[in-house]
């Protein structure tokens, strides 16, 4: 296993960062469109998470587009007390945002080879720690779009390539392209649609990253017993749904967004509860 009992894991198997990252989506103006209405509270937020201990962000070119990975560099940089040496970057290529507000594939393997190049001057690092397929795009073949990854590896650009939104069968012929270390699939207690894609990742000792960790506040048939749970440990429902992502595999390393100072010592706080066998069972039925 990559993890270990000290709640970190091992990116890569090179990279150890704590289980708790995050998610750096919010940090753009409504509808993930454009800048912040505050940039200089949501540079803070980042500060934050790294004062906190948080050393593992998810970003993408597509927020905002471009504007989640200058918020990132610009709160390292004008921080006094930590650099990029402090905290492992991952993002992602292959996905854009429109100003209508459409998400649109884009695999194809010139604009990956175009779009490192962009994310690495905006978040001011000459290697990307990890580089993420962000979602599958039909018209571009899937090996030819991992093997632009594999290139880009090959090239120094990036150090660890990372999958989203995939099945076990894309995850399965990605690696026989190149080594995978995370994958990012939408995962929570009350989303468990891709078990299998989880358990694919615990036996090949990959990181996963659970997109929509929290459920936007919607937990589904899990909702009654984690507010419960949340009500015995005077916490709240993200908080447990937090706790028990962490709980249930050790390969998990969830990453919550926020654009709130609170919100993000919540979550951060999630990492001290410690859930009963019992409640545990409960909210893994």
């Amino acid at each position: 296993m990559a993890a270990n009992e000290s709640g970190t894991f091992d990116i890569g198997g090179e990279i150890t960062v704590h289980r708790l990252g995050f998610g750096a989506m919010r940090l753009t103006g409504e509808e993930i469109i454009g800048p912040p209405a505050d940039e200089a509270e949501a540079r803070r937020v980042v500060q934050r998470a790294l004062e906190l201990g948080v050393d593992v962000i998810d970003t993408a070119d597509s927020y905002g587009p471009g504007v989640s990975e200058r918020m990132i560099r610009e709160a390292i940089e004008e921080s006094e007390e930590f650099t990029h040496d402090d905290v492992t970057i991952a993002t992602k290529a292959g996905l854009l945002r429109e100003s209508e507000g459409d998400w649109l594939k884009h695999g194809a393997p010139e604009y990956v080879r175009n779009q490192v190049l962009v994310s690495r001057d905006r978040l001011g690092v000459d290697t990307i720690d990890c580089y993420q397929y962000h979602r599958p795009d039909p018209d571009v073949d899937f090996e030819t779009a991992i093997e632009t990854f594999a290139e880009l590896k090959d090239d120094g650009f990036v150090e660890h390539v990372g999958l989203s939104n995939v099945s076990v069968d894309q995850l399965e012929r990605a690696q026989d392209v190149v080594e995978i270390a995370t994958v990012q699939n939408q995962y929570n207690v009350g989303h468990r649609e891709d078990e299998a894609v989880l358990e694919a990742c615990e036996d090949a000792g990959i990181g996963f990253i659970p997109w929509f960790p929290l459920g936007g506040g919607d937990l589904g048939e899990k909702q009654a017993v984690v507010e419960d749970v949340a009500d015995a440990h005077d916490a709240t429902i993200q908080q447990i749904a937090l706790a028990w992502l962490l709980e249930h595999s050790d390969v998990i390393l969830p990453i919550p967004g926020t654009s709130s100072v609170e919100h993000l010592e919540q979550n951060v706080a999630a990492t001290q509860i410690d859930l009963t066998d019992d409640e545990y069972a409960r909210l893994s039925e």
